[in-house]
């Protein structure tokens, strides 16, 4: 009878090994996305927040937004916060409802650690003032990070204008 205690004992401590290792094993085999595949989702969550922009919809511009935003723009003091963008957004739109963005190019670069990026970009922006159309090019440059729930957000941004406003 020892000897069966004995060789049941190594199989009892062997089992929970193996479903480690087999864990592990999985868990190794699991690739992390590619700085393209980051770089393709952040232009993706761009898009959508651009087309939130253009169809004046604050929850949709908005959605991307980390709680400790940063938001800075030429002629105006810091937006600090997720709610203080979604409010400078909805006085954007109630003030300028004729608004909308075009994007010129943009890229985006990745950390190597994958954790980290820089979203950079080059948008027209079109109004309307006094009845007549009018557009100026900008600059906008965003940190997103990809946040402990997996979710990629924007922690700042800046925005600049490179031209001054004037008719179209």
């Amino acid at each position: 009878m020892t000897i069966l205690l004995s060789r049941a004992r190594p199989r009892v401590l062997w089992l929970p090994f193996a479903l480690l290792l087999a864990s592990a094993t999985a868990a190794a085999a699991t690739p992390e996305p590619t700085n393209a595949a980051v770089a393709a989702v952040i232009k993706a969550d761009v898009a959508k927040m651009v087309a939130g922009i253009n169809a004046h919809d604050v929850a949709r511009a908005t959605a991307f937004d980390a709680a400790d935003l940063v938001s800075m723009e030429s002629g105006r003091p810091p937006s600090i916060g997720a709610q203080a963008d979604r409010e400078g957004l909805g006085a954007a739109f109630r003030y300028a409802p004729e608004w909308r963005l075009v994007l010129i190019e943009e890229t985006v670069d990745v950390a190597s650690a994958g954790d980290m990026a820089v979203y950079r970009s080059t948008y027209d922006e079109n109004s309307v003032e006094q009845g007549r159309p009018f557009t100026h090019r900008v600059n906008y440059i965003a940190g997103f990070r990809r946040d402990p729930d997996g979710a990629w957000r924007v922690h700042w941004s800046v925005v600049c204008a490179q031209t001054p406003s004037h008719p179209k």
